[in-house]
């Protein structure tokens, strides 16, 4: 069994890079992977994101109206499986759950009991254990033999105290749950993005406080080596690896001399499968771990790509696919089958913002229009029970319009109304409002006109076309009407001009002074065509005039940019603009660095660290 975490940093820019959702999963030939930072909306949570023939999906979306929150983080655990009914697999979990602190979907209001794991726990109202679910953070697969926690842990600043008291909310309630499943005795595999780097050899030129920071330090505590319970698999199966790293910063360029760090992270914790008596010196990565490590071919910079050097030296306009993260897997082995099992109801397969909810609401209220209005053609005696169970042609509707005295227009016979025309139907008059035709049928009987008709309902598709038909048509019209203008000011010109010819010619005086009614139209056309022409040319003139005037204007706008422009000190190269977006008192403040992409100091071709706020006046 192979279990994969990516943070993809976008799900629908990684699904356009691979071309579908399930070429992305394909690539990675496991048999469960779990995603981070997907990016999506639960309104914008559509089949083409989340399900790929082949797999069962589970999603979590950001479920807070913070501000810069929404469509934020997000995770999405994917499982392949041959069947998802009645199956044995282990991929197939046997249940799930959105978020870890088991209150997604209870009230907020406080009067829902909290969950057996966080009774005692002091200091947390429902609202904040809440709020520790609500942006999309974890997804829990039971798997059987272990339980997999897919998680996208919070980022905080130093500075910012609400996200740093945010993180230490979250990790400490995940905690009280990995504990509570450990007395269970289950086995646990975390995964995911973690945002901490646990140790120096985690991060690229790491400082001597590096490990003081308290999230690594909690981290580390987990450990079995520092009393805890889990294992860090990729070091206790690398434990000396240097620049092992799983992230690098976008906009620097920083994976182009790996000058990352290892936030990716899969934990386990638990005794191992087997059954003897004595199991000394057995434990779950002993046994069942075969293999971990990093996929490297999932940068964006490839080792050794001329595209990567390009993009960070004199090509900054080369763009580069992919996510700042790479995707680390494990390998397991020895690992039994289950008993039968199907998908749980927490399955995209079953959540209707993905099969379509309002689909199924219209095709309801299509059935109640067409059952009332077959009723009602009932009770006025247009249809008999015999009509309705058969669904003959309806001849006496078309005979009773006749004797109410309207005209009838029958094109054929009339069956009772599909549950397409019906929506079509039912779309069609919520969109008009109070409409003067009534639906019977496939048919509309027209009232509003002195007789009225039984006409066809157009398909959907038709008045979609006759709408941007008719938008059309009111920007021809609009555009006709300038040129109408257009032409009475040329034929009021030619008008002038035929009348100083017409004092010329005494004998021509009557037939000039009529010229644009019933004059020549020779003689017209060759006005006109002289006027046309004499206004297209001063167009043009002043196009080209105005045009050369802002290419002017721009090219010096250019240059007094190139001379700002300051030179970096490691490379005597013209630096680039930044702007900060952090909030506190230099936001939207420009300054200047080295273009060069971000690397260790000891490495001359690595970006130089020169900084300039653009503010300054001096040039260095």
């Amino acid at each position: 069994m192979k279990i994969v975490t990516y943070n993809v940093n976008g799900l629908r820019q990684r699904i356009a890079q691979f071309g579908s959702l399930r070429n992305l999963l394909n690539s990675f030939d496991a048999d469960i992977i779990c995603l981070q930072e997907t990016k999506l909306r639960r309104q914008e949570v559509t089949a083409d994101l989340v399900m790929a023939d082949g797999y069962e999906s589970f999603f979590s979306c950001t479920r807070s109206s913070d501000k810069g929150r929404t469509g934020y983080s997000g995770v999405a655990t994917f499982c392949r499986v041959k069947s998802a009914f009645s199956s044995d697999e282990v991929a197939l979990p046997l249940a799930a759950e959105e978020g870890f602190t088991g209150l997604i979907g209870n009230s907020p209001t406080g009067k829902s009991e909290l969950p057996f794991f966080l009774e005692g726990l002091l200091g947390f109202s429902n609202e904040e254990l809440l709020g520790v679910d609500s942006e999309g953070r974890c997804i829990i697969t039971d798997h059987g033999h272990f339980v997999l926690f897919n998680l996208y842990g919070p980022r905080a600043e130093s500075d910012d105290t609400e996200r740093v008291q945010f993180k230490r909310n979250f990790f400490t309630l995940l905690q009280k749950r990995w504990e509570s499943l450990l007395d269970q005795g289950r086995k646990i595999f975390v995964v995911g993005d973690l945002n901490i780097a646990p140790q120096a050899i985690d991060r690229c030129e790491a400082g001597p406080d590096f490990e003081n920071d308290e999230f690594r330090r909690w981290f580390r505590s987990l450990l079995l080596e520092n009393g805890g319970q889990f294992f860090d698999v990729f070091r206790a199966k690398h434990p000396d690896r240097k620049e092992a790293y799983t992230c690098w910063p976008q906009n620097t360029g920083a994976e182009v001399f790996n000058f990352g760090t290892r936030i990716d992270h899969i934990l386990c914790a638990g005794s191992c499968l087997h059954e003897a008596d004595d199991l000394e010196g057995h434990n779950f990565i002993r046994c069942h771990v075969k293999e971990c490590d990093i996929l490297t071919q999932y940068k964006r910079c490839k080792p050794g790509s001329n595209l990567s050097a390009q993009r960070w030296k004199e090509g900054r306009s080369v763009k580069l696919e992919g996510s700042d993260h790479a995707p680390v897997y494990v390998t397991l082995h020895e690992i039994p089958n289950l008993s039968l099992h199907s998908t749980p109801p927490l399955s995209s397969r079953y959540v209707p913002v993905v099969r379509g909810l309002q689909q199924t609401l219209v095709s309801v209220l299509t059935k109640r229009r067409v059952s009332e209005q077959m009723k009602s053609c009932k009770m006025s005696g247009l249809l008999s029970d015999e009509d309705i169970v058969t669904g003959s042609t309806c001849e006496r509707v078309k005979e009773s319009f006749d004797n109410s005295g309207l005209s009838v227009m029958h094109t054929g016979d009339c069956d009772v109304v599909s549950s397409q025309d019906s929506e079509t139907n039912l779309e069609s008059n919520e969109q008009s409002g109070s409409s003067s035709l009534e639906a019977v049928g496939n048919y509309s009987v027209s009232s509003g006109s002195e007789h009225g008709k039984v006409v066809p309902v157009k398909s959907n598709r038709s008045k979609k076309k006759a709408r941007s038909s008719q938008c059309s048509q009111l920007s021809l019209m609009s555009f006709f009407k300038k040129s109408t203008n257009v032409d009475n000011m040329v034929k009021d010109s030619c008008t002038d001009i035929q009348a100083e010819s017409s004092q010329l010619d005494h004998h021509s005086n009557e037939a000039s002074t009529v010229v644009d009614q019933s004059g020549s139209s020779e003689q017209y056309e060759l006005c006109a065509g002289v006027c046309k022409d004499a206004s297209k040319f001063t167009d043009d003139t002043k196009r080209k005039e105005s045009s050369n005037v802002a290419l002017l204007e721009w090219q010096r706008i250019q240059q007094l940019m190139q001379n700002s422009i300051p030179l970096c000190k490691g490379h005597k190269e013209p630096c680039i603009a930044r702007v900060v977006k952090k909030q506190g008192p230099n936001f939207g403040r420009r300054f200047y660095v080295c273009a060069r992409a971000e690397g260790p100091a000891s490495n001359p071709e690595a970006n130089c660290g020169y900084f300039k706020w653009a503010t300054s006046k001096s040039r260095n």
